[in-house]
């Protein structure tokens, strides 16, 4: 019984510890969201439903990640695919046109 206790205290604290870190990582991207809604809105970037037909196009494979990537200045997708071979690669698309940029391993 004493165990028991032990353990479900620990645990509380693990819970409760894991949970209050998990609202600053949340907050740290909600503004990314806000880009992407805001861009879609103003007609400025594809929606994904129009993207991820054309990743098949330039990389077969899965779909395993999508990211809005707004480091170099312009809106483009950040798209990581599962290869038949098994292996990860990135295909960035220009985010307005669909257009492939490049073909990273």
């Amino acid at each position: 019984m004493k165990t028991s206790l032990t353990l479900s205290v620990a645990l509380m604290f693990v819970l409760l510890a894991s949970g209050s870190a998990w609202p600053r990582q949340r907050d740290r991207h909600h503004g990314d969201n806000d880009v992407a809604r805001a861009a879609l809105q103003r007609g400025e970037i594809l929606p994904i439903t129009r993207i991820l037909p054309l990743v098949a196009q330039y990389l077969p494979g899965d779909v395993v990640e999508v990211r809005l990537d707004t480091r170099r200045g312009s809106l483009d997708y950040e798209i990581k695919v599962l290869t038949p071979s098994g292996q990860v690669r990135r295909l960035l698309l220009d985010a307005r046109t669909g257009a492939s940029i490049a073909i990273e391993d």
